[in-house]
Formats: C-alpha cells, structure tokens, sequence
C-alpha cells in the first residue's frame, strides 16, 4: 500500500517479517470496521482443537461454569496426559480484538507450558462484545480465575502458582483481571504474560497514529474494538481501568509482568509506558520490544527469526515463574 504523503514517518518492518504480510492480509485484514465482524468471526476462528491436543499428549474436559451475573460460560481445562499431583496453573485469555475469536484462539503457543512444564491450563470463552459490551468479557474472565482458584485442588493446581496470559486484547483483559484480583482481594496470582497487549482506549500514543492501513491491527481497527467494547464512552472520563488498564493510577502491588511489543505496531507505547508505570510504583515487570515486529507476529509468522526470539523468551520467563 502506497504511503500517504501526510502520514508520520514509521519504524521499518523486520525484512523477513515484511515478506509475511501480504499472506497475513488474506486473512487478518489490516483495518477492520464493523461491517467486517462477521467475517472475521469465520476467519480468524480457531482450527479443531481435538488434532492438536492428541498430537501432543494433552487431555482436554470442558466445563459450564457461572459467569457475569451468573450466565453460564465454559471453560476447557488442559491437562497433560499422566499428570498427577499438584501442579502449576495457567489462565489463558484469547485474542480477537474484543470481537472475535474463541477459547482456541492462539492457544498453540502456550500449549508448550502444558506439555514440556507440566501446567494445568484453563481457557475462557468469555462473552465478545458489542453483543456482550463490557463489563462482560472482563468480568467472564475474573469469574474463570475465581473457579479455577475455587476448583485448584480438584483441577491439581497449585494455588500458589496460578498465572494468567493473554495477547492483544487477552493481554489487556490478563491486565485488568490482575489488578480486578489485587483490588477485590482475589485470587492470587503469580505472574502476568502480557503480549502485545491493548490498554488504552483513548488511541493517543505517537505508536499508534504511524500504522494506519499497514501491518495487523491498525488505528482504525483498534477503534473499531474499543467502541464495540465501551460504545460512547470510548475515550471519555469513564472508562474502568479493569477494562482500559493504562487507566489504572495505581500500579502497585501487582503480580510480575512479562510484556513484549513489536516496535512496529500500534501498542508499542502503551505497553513500554505501562511497563514504566509498574516500575515506577515498585512492581516487577520483564519488557521485550522487538525490532521491526508487527502485531501478533508469532501468531501469523511463528517461523521467522524475530517471531522464534519472542517464543523463546516469553517461554523462559514462563518457566522461571512457575518453577520458582
């Protein structure tokens, strides 16, 4: 797509990153309105879990649990095949810009947890807006922690090593239910994957007006999700920072982060100023920005060099954290 004259100057693309987009766009459309939810409902929907979990020794068991104001929600509870005895725990939160997606979405790339670390993984199909506008999809998600810390010793979960990931709008949603879990006396959590995550609601970040129409999720569509998230009081004064996390003035106390961000996307700055916030109120955070990546790259290019760095190392700091 030819830039426009007017556009602010952007950081490169990594070159082999670069390559991937053009099949990235057949899928996963770089601006995304409304009128293009139902599509990506169907395309960005998860391949059949069965295959997958069969190749590598997982077992699977779905589960009706209550979520917000008691409507029933399911859970699929991810368990390695012979596990027994208690173990490490893992809430999983998927991607979809708040829209789309389910359960499945993105799960390949944390499965690893389960069956080379021994986890027990819960993943939520939390209710999507603008059917279900927040407070829906953040409180479906802290009603899954609260069963699953409620069910630790019957799913063989360690209650003192449950910890809660999510990408994109997962990672925004993992934040707002870490600082939820702190503010209401919740569940304790002991750490938070954050990838690319999307924080804030009021899109004025430098990052985010470089990437229109280029790379995977760009200002309009970032729009696109908040205003079906929060309708009218998008950007506005009112907004929870259980939903919008860069809200939150009071990053204290919070469980360690992991956060990782591309340099060439919309998130960039919000996920380094938040990594700054939970410095700065004395919290531990772990931040990784990677050169020349778009959004969600190791979803859509898991086989390039800068998407198998990523991998690695959120993988690593997974590791320490559950193992301590």
């Amino acid at each position: 797509m030819r830039t426009p004259v007017d556009a602010p100057p952007r950081p490169p693309f990594d070159p082999e990153l670069k390559a991937g987009l053009a099949v990235v766009g057949g899928m996963f459309p770089p601006t995304i309105t409304p009128d293009l939810i139902g599509f990506m409902r169907t395309s960005y929907a998860s391949a059949p879990i069965e295959d997958t979990l069969r190749e590598r020794r997982i077992s699977r068991a779905d589960r009706e649990i209550a979520g917000h104001r008691g409507d029933p929600v399911t859970v699929s509870v991810l368990t390695p095949d012979g596990a027994d005895g208690s173990r490490p725990g893992v809430l999983f939160v998927h991607s979809g810009g708040l829209m789309f997606g389910d359960r499945f979405s993105g799960i390949d790339l944390v499965l690893d947890w389960v069956q080379h670390l021994g986890a027990v993984l819960v993943t939520v199909e939390y209710r999507r807006a603008p059917e279900h506008p927040d407070p829906f999809p953040r409180e479906d998600v802290y009603a899954a922690l609260e069963w699953t810390a409620a069910h630790a010793g019957e799913l063989g979960i360690r209650p003192d090593r449950l910890l809660v990931c999510g990408a994109s709008c997962g990672g925004g949603l993992a934040a707002g239910l870490a600082l939820a879990a702190r503010d209401r006396g919740g569940p304790a959590l002991c750490g938070q994957v954050l990838d690319y995550p999307m924080l804030d609601d009021r899109g004025t970040t430098p990052s985010t007006g470089q990437f229109d129409g280029i790379g995977v999720w760009d200002r309009i569509s970032n729009e696109t999700g908040w205003t079906a998230l929060l309708g009218d009081a998008r950007g506005g004064p009112d907004v929870s920072p259980y939903a919008a996390p860069a809200r939150a003035t009071d990053l204290g106390r919070l469980p360690p982060a992991f956060i990782d961000v591309g340099s060439a996307e919309i998130f960039r700055d919000e996920a380094i100023e938040y990594a700054n916030g939970l410095w700065r109120a004395g919290s531990a955070a772990q931040l990784h920005v990677w050169s020349g990546a778009f959004h969600a790259c190791d979803v859509f290019a898991p086989h390039t060099a800068v998407a198998r760095q990523m991998i690695r190392a959120r993988d690593a700091w997974v590791e320490t954290v559950l193992g301590d």
